[in-house]
């Protein structure tokens, strides 16, 4: 299956968030309206958290938004930091060393992980194994074997935590190497049958998160950890899945973020095996035991190269041209009407549009943080509604 190309400016220099940073970096990650991708932007237009979180006010209003939206007060960032530390976990951000290179390559990473676990499995290169939840008795016992068999070809075998393949190779990788990522807070179990495994994971594995302790999981995060469990991995192998599933949501992500995609046959009569067969028709690599998926892998290129992201409290951005610092009525009115309530890629609000890409990407920012526009998997966005 053909991947896209993930060509990446070179990464900065890499070094640990001050104790300042780190918490001015929470406060505008928590923030109303602020994504990963408005989050970069952020970063990248004002060269700090601080001096970014002084401009969110007037770039909400100039979106449309009267009121301002609700800024992350430092208590409320040092309350979290507290909790996770109180965990046994820790922050990993972006811009700091150890932050996986293959997840920093998308454009939508988490800009600050919450990790527990063992810190050198970060180190390893990730494969993902994902399937369906209610899996046959085969299906589990397949995943089990390939994820150890991945595990113990040193990789480590990332899935989301969920009922039927995703339990059975987490169980399979264990004791060799694997990563849980998790759609709720660190701290929060779900499903609840899977509290021991979990438990397990955080201590002789890795446990991910985005969301702060105490999130219970919610549908729109689900979507999110899986461009995470994607994001992590060289590959994605989907043991079973049906043609709807959040499996398949995952080798779609997959694709577009450059990964392999991997698939096992199955039976046409059965419905968890059609979203694999319908993989392989389009290119997928067929998978009946790990060697399959290893050769592919043995052949791929360099690792991923990072996207920038920098602090720069020094040495602020050059000043932009007065087009791409302060967006024309006209220019947002373009923009605004080549949306909708369906997602439409950026690229092609651009065509569209025929403004130029930092303008564009100004006027997007500027209507997420007035609670206009949704950023949806796959670098498309949708208009949402009027402002407040």
């Amino acid at each position: 299956m053909a991947r896209a190309s993930q060509e990446r400016p070179e990464p900065d220099s890499r070094r640990p968030l001050s104790e300042a940073e780190r918490l001015a970096w929470l406060r505008l990650l928590r923030s109303e309206h602020v994504g990963p991708v408005t989050f970069r932007q952020l970063i990248a237009r004002f060269g700090n958290a601080a001096a970014a979180l002084e401009a969110l006010p007037e770039l909400a209003r100039r979106g449309g938004r009267r009121a301002a939206p609700r800024i992350a007060s430092a208590a409320e960032a040092e309350r979290e930091l507290e909790a996770v530390e109180r965990l046994g976990a820790w922050t990993l951000g972006l811009a700091e060393p150890g932050y996986p290179e293959a997840l920093a390559a998308i454009d939508d990473a988490p800009p600050l992980l919450i990790l527990k676990g063992r810190r050198a499995l970060l180190e390893r290169p990730a494969v993902a194994v994902v399937g369906a939840r209610n899996a046959s008795t085969n299906g589990r016992a397949l995943a089990r074997s390939l994820a150890g068999d991945l595990a113990g070809a040193g990789f480590l075998v990332a899935s989301g935590l969920a009922r039927g393949i995703d339990t059975a190779a987490h169980e399979g990788s264990l004791e060799a190497g694997t990563a849980a990522v998790v759609a709720g807070g660190p701290d929060v179990f779900y499903p609840p049958e899977n509290r021991a495994l979990q438990e397990a994971i955080a201590e002789r594995g890795l446990l991910v998160a985005e969301q702060p302790p105490g999130t219970e999981p919610l549908a729109r995060h689900f979507p999110r950890r899986n461009r995470i469990i994607s994001g992590l991995s060289r590959a994605v192998l989907v043991v079973e899945a049906a043609l709807r599933s959040g499996s398949l949501i995952t080798a779609r992500l997959a694709l577009e973020q450059g990964r392999e995609v991997g698939a096992v046959p199955g039976s046409p009569l059965d419905p968890r095996a059609r979203g694999c067969n319908l993989l392989l028709r389009q290119g997928a690599i067929l998978v009946e035991e790990a060697d399959d998926l290893l050769r592919e892998l043995a052949g791929q290129r360099a690792p991923l190269r990072p996207g920038r992201l920098r602090e720069a409290p020094d040495a602020p951005e050059p000043a932009a041209r007065d087009d791409e610092t302060h967006a024309s009525a006209r220019a947002r009115a373009a923009v605004v009407e080549c949306l909708g309530p369906s997602g439409v890629a950026v690229d092609e609000v651009l065509r569209r549009c025929q403004l130029s890409a930092s303008l564009v990407s100004l006027i997007l920012m500027e209507l997420e943080l007035a609670g206009r526009l949704e950023r949806q998997p796959g670098g498309r966005v949708a208009l949402i509604g009027a402002s407040d």
